[in-house]
């Protein structure tokens, strides 16, 4: 078979096998699903196939995803977002959760990574909750937990969902094992951890659990040592950080950071965290933070060294007390909860030199931003 042509570059049958080979643990991670035989374009190899899908703007994915069951089995799976990796096509989206009007609830936003396109995701499945944990995982987006209140009468829910958006669609997962509210959760080497926060009874939890995408299971695991809400995680270096937020054992907002080490199946602890912080983000293996009572410095956290350092935010853009964190091309966004439509953007660039990490730009949600994850897929 002669080779083909995608952009400027030419891709034999032969080299295509062995670029997709360099990654077959990963391409073959859906081995216990039951997969449609029949050709994904009939007269050409499925790699060659799949390769070009993958070529295909994300965009597009959900109209690809509605011609067959072939294509949809092939969109909706990791291999297609682990051959765009091998094709280089990946695009990163900002995922924006937007207060509704009089705080009924909210919805979801997204934008690529010019600001443009902008569009709203389906409504989420389930009642209208709230304090739920967010997580990206495998280029999809993880909404878990949460509190729901219907006719007066409050419920604390385990529901786990996730959005593809190459299907630009909600399915279902397992639930978690507990159901919680205001709790931290990250994702460390392909699982995602659920720590702490509020249950069914109002109670505060130190009980902990990971679930794993190739099983699609929840299991717990060891406690943290004190039970902790209002808290958020981050991973670092294969290890999952826990810091912030209220702690049964200590008065007012803690700055013990809880640290798991998933090899060990171990907690241990330092302290040497942030209290009460308003937003975080992790960008270039560095720690983002705004705390509550310093919300116009930026805190930067390095786990290589275990130190902070502070950075002036300026006053340009908006004299806003309070922000919310984006990531978009490597930089730092800084919303403003200021509902003004006069104000702009901060963004900070760590790459940038000293004295021009801050400029601003239009990019902006199209309402109160309440969080947000960027995904790259």
């Amino acid at each position: 078979m002669p080779g083909f042509v995608a952009g400027k570059k030419r891709f034999s049958e032969t080299k295509f096998s062995n670029l997709v080979n360099e990654d077959k643990s990963t391409l073959l991670k859906d081995h216990h699903k039951v997969v449609d035989d029949s050709p994904i374009l009939p007269g050409l190899l499925d790699d060659v196939s799949k390769y070009c899908l993958a070529l295909v703007p994300r965009s597009d994915s959900p109209a690809m995803g509605s011609v067959c069951k072939r294509w949809r089995q092939f969109i909706q799976g990791e291999e297609f977002i682990t051959v765009r990796k091998l094709a280089r096509q990946v695009e990163e989206w900002l995922y924006i959760l937007i207060a509704d009007s009089k705080g009924k609830g909210s919805h979801w936003e997204v934008m690529d990574c010019f600001g443009h396109n902008r569009r709203s995701l389906p409504l989420m499945p389930g009642p209208v909750k709230a304090e739920f944990g967010v997580v990206v995982l495998n280029g999809k987006l993880l909404v878990m937990g949460g509190y729901s209140s219907i006719d007066g009468t409050a419920s604390v829910s385990p529901d786990v969902y996730q959005y593809n958006s190459c299907l630009n669609s909600w399915s279902r997962l397992s639930n978690m094992n507990v159901s919680r509210y205001d709790f931290a959760c990250a994702e460390v080497n392909g699982l995602v951890y659920a720590v702490g926060g509020y249950g069914e009874a109002g109670d505060s939890l130190s009980s902990a659990e990971v679930y794993d995408p190739d099983t699609n299971k929840w299991t717990l695991i060891e406690s943290i040592r004190r039970p902790r809400w209002g808290c958020f995680a981050c991973g670092f270096e294969g290890k999952l950080y826990v810091m912030g937020g209220r702690s049964s054992f200590t008065i007012g907002n803690s700055k013990f950071v809880d640290v798991y080490n998933p090899e060990k199946h171990k907690w241990c602890e330092m302290k040497n965290g942030c209290v009460m912080v308003t937003a975080h983000a992790v960008l270039e293996n560095k720690l983002f933070c705004m705390e509550w009572k310093n919300q116009r410095k930026l805190s930067i956290f390095d786990p290589q060294n275990n130190s902070w350092k502070m950075v002036p935010v300026p006053l340009t853009g908006s004299s806003s007390v309070g922000f919310r964190f984006g990531i978009l091309n490597g930089k730092l966004l800084l919303f403003s909860m200021k509902e003004d439509p006069t104000y702009r953007t901060l963004l900070y660039d760590p790459n940038a030199a000293v004295g021009s990490e801050w400029e601003t730009i239009d990019i902006r949600p199209s309402g109160l931003c309440l969080c947000s994850v960027t995904t790259k897929a």
